[in-house]
């Protein structure tokens, strides 16, 4: 029997375990290119390589958390949604990554603003693509409410508000639809064939969709697209015959259990939607 300090010695001489170093190290190198950068996002950089999409996170995210986003992202390709396919989870240069199908296209943020003349066409496949996710259920991922308690709790609210609004929150119909919890024309990607992609599933959960077209109308407005908020309710409600009062319930929660993450700014702006009762 070889002690642990010689089998590693000489699992690290293996022909293998040399040739996978070298073919992580060599994939890291290409992965840092700064020219491969998609995007910058809330401590995560997105890089392409080659066919794949490698999301590359800050030292403040935990394993759990990387692991966690792409169990959910492998759960909701078992529902048949059109989504990029998870193809691993890897450590590069000490920081957790996870890897996907890179899709080629543009986004629905992309077109609109290339094409304002057809921003309502966009806005209804933005719509129907929504409703799609919320037809869907997957028993494993996390509930909806059970996560906007928690963020209620650590809102910075005094606790008479944060009272009445866990009061709200367990008056409201429990469903069991995915939400994606961060749908917004940014993540979705038309591929160049026109087959449209929902991408980035890191705040999915299950729960009452009223509560994620909450969010979405809320992210809207975070943009500075009022007109574009209210379209986009109108049709949602329109579509689904939810009657917009409905959805206007919601606001505050959702607006209170957002303001726990972001920038100043945007926690500012969620928390004055928490006393909000009329539709703007």
């Amino acid at each position: 029997m070889f002690s642990e300090p010689q089998a590693a010695k000489l699992q690290n001489h293996h022909p293998k375990a040399k040739s996978q170093r070298t073919k992580i190290s060599l994939w890291e190198e290409r992965i840092m290119n700064l020219d491969r950068v998609i995007a910058v996002r809330n401590d995560k950089t997105i890089y392409r390589d080659g066919n794949q999409c490698v999301k590359v996170f800050n030292d403040n995210y935990s394993k759990a958390d990387i692991l966690n986003e792409a169990l959910n992202q492998a759960r909701i390709e078992d529902t048949g949604l059109s989504i990029p396919r998870i193809l691993g989870v890897n450590m590069i240069d000490g920081k957790w990554a996870i890897v996907s199908e890179f899709i080629k296209g543009k986004t629905l943020s992309q077109l609109m603003k290339e094409e304002p003349d057809k921003k309502s066409y966009y806005l209804n496949w933005f719509v129907d693509l929504q409703r799609e996710v919320h037809s869907k259920t997957c028993p494993l991922l996390n509930r909806l409410k059970e996560k906007m308690n928690r963020k209620i709790s650590q809102a910075d609210l005094d606790a008479t508000t944060r009272f009445n609004l866990h009061a709200r929150l367990e008056g409201m119909p429990v469903h069991n639809k995915v939400c994606h919890g961060d749908f917004w024309p940014s993540n979705v990607i038309i591929r160049e064939d026109g087959v449209p992609f929902i991408i980035d599933w890191s705040h999915v959960t299950q729960g009452n969709a009223s509560a994620d077209v909450a969010r979405t109308y809320l992210l809207f407005w975070l943009h500075g697209d009022i007109e574009g908020a209210k379209e986009y309710l109108n049709l949602f409600c329109e579509k689904s015959n939810t009657s917009i009062q409905y959805v206007q319930k919601w606001m505050p929660i959702v607006a209170a259990s957002q303001s726990v993450k972001g920038d100043e700014k945007e926690r500012e702006f969620l928390l004055s939607w928490v006393d909000v009762v009329e539709y703007r």
